[in-house]
């Protein structure tokens, strides 16, 4: 079947990002503007508790490749500490996500080429977006730095309750664009999450070597592999 539909990997292929979750200055902020909540922690209560919550939520999941959802943990980090209001916990919990992204993102910024190749693949193919992330963090990202409007679907992770590459958000994906396996091809940087996952159910691939994620898996190669990604078009023409 002739190639109809192109499906990106979002960090590390198409987004070059880099966070710190360790810094001090997260959970320094974070208590601080607690107090103004009634909530009275520590900083490093804060860290301990939003990774005891969080390891709880991926134990409890049953997935094999569980994903968490940010925004459950702040709500269950809240209600532990007493806040009972339903509707202003999920609010104060995003905004909490908010605080915890803005302060330990590093970087946020496009690969060189993105915008011209997808520009040029879109006047061919429906393009579609397959991100471990969590929607508070990915969707806003995605408008930031210029991406919003391209993809149609956008599958993120922490909807789900799993992650790549369980092969669930991929036929997700297929689904809603009502495209077979042979009609796609998956571009990621990732050879276990991204290409593994993908060739687990017949779909051509393309591995893009970039700054980030894993570039080996065992027994697993891509059907086209680039360095940069203004050459994902040479790569959509040869295997189409």
């Amino acid at each position: 079947m002739a190639i109809k539909g192109i499906i990106f990997d979002l960090y590390g292929t198409l987004i070059d990002i880099e966070t710190d979750e360790s810094m001090e200055e997260i959970y320094r902020g974070i208590a601080h503007f607690l107090t103004y909540h009634r909530v009275y922690l520590h900083r490093w209560e804060v860290r301990d508790l939003y990774y005891q919550i969080m390891k709880q939520q991926k134990e409890q999941s049953g997935e094999e490749y569980p994903e968490i959802n940010v925004e459950s943990v702040w709500n269950t980090f809240l209600r532990q500490e007493g806040m009972k209001v339903a509707t202003a916990r999920k609010k104060l919990a995003r905004t909490l996500a908010h605080i915890y992204r803005g302060i330990s993102r590093k970087r946020l910024q496009l690969y060189p080429s993105v915008k011209n190749v997808l520009d040029k693949l879109r006047a061919t193919y429906r393009l579609a977006l397959i991100s471990d992330a969590q929607p508070c963090y990915a969707l806003p990202e995605i408008q930031a730095v210029g991406l919003d409007g391209y993809f149609d679907p956008i599958i993120i992770s922490a909807a789900y309750g799993f992650r790549k590459p369980d092969p669930r958000l991929i036929q997700n994906a297929l689904e809603i664009m009502s495209f077979a396996p042979s009609e796609v091809i998956c571009v990621g940087n990732d050879m276990f999450r991204d290409i593994y996952g993908a060739s687990m159910l017949g779909i051509k691939t393309i591995f893009i070597a970039s700054n980030q994620g894993k570039q080996s898996y065992e027994d697993v190669t891509a059907d086209y592999a680039v360095s940069r990604f203004e050459d994902v078009l040479t790569g959509v023409e040869a295997l189409s």
